[in-house]
């Protein structure tokens, strides 16, 4: 069942990269969601109350001047409001604060790609390092909104979801040197 989740997951972002949701926020420009930013279809049968599709992203390009690689590249986290959608009559701020954590998550997660393209030494594979780093960092992005899922029961379990909202909150100013300037 874990690897059916994985594979969904992936076919999921690969459905968002190619532009299937059209609509996104960008972290940067929008980090705070609103109920508004939800304009997906709520699926009724669904035992959850609210779905947010958020992810990360990145582009690159270099060029060598006398022999030294000078690497280009942009981190993006973004939110897709057609991916994203809440029971109309269950708009809680407990739930917002809940699916606000899962776009903060993959923040976090285009931080450490980041630091990680920040510290990265090109070499003789470049596209080949860098998808190994985003892959990597993915699979902890996919990894975390699971755990936080799961402990917090969905935001049910408001200990377990108060945890977790600070321990969100920690590693966001732990990376803030990384976030978009």
């Amino acid at each position: 069942m874990g690897n059916f989740k994985t594979l969904a997951v992936f076919l999921l972002l690969g459905m968002v990269s190619l532009g299937y949701t059209q609509q996104k926020i960008s972290y940067d420009d929008h980090p705070v969601l609103t109920w508004s930013d939800f304009k997906g279809a709520p699926v009724y049968d669904s035992e959850f109350h609210a779905n947010t599709n958020s992810g990360f992203s990145y582009t690159w390009s270099y060029k060598t001047t006398n022999g030294e690689v000078d690497l280009q590249y942009e981190v993006y986290s973004t939110f897709y409001p057609n991916g994203s959608w809440v029971h109309p009559d269950h708009k809680t701020d407990k739930l917002l604060k809940h699916e606000q954590a899962h776009f903060d998550i993959s923040e976090i997660h285009a931080r450490k790609l980041r630091k990680a393209m920040q510290a990265y030494k090109p070499g003789r594979n470049i596209r080949k390092d860098l998808q190994k780093l985003y892959n990597n960092i993915e699979l902890e992005r996919v990894k975390m909104q699971g755990e936080f899922d799961l402990e917090s029961a969905h935001s049910m379990n408001s200990e377990a979801e108060m945890k977790w909202q600070t321990h969100i909150a920690k590693e966001l100013d732990k990376l803030k040197e990384y976030a978009k300037k």
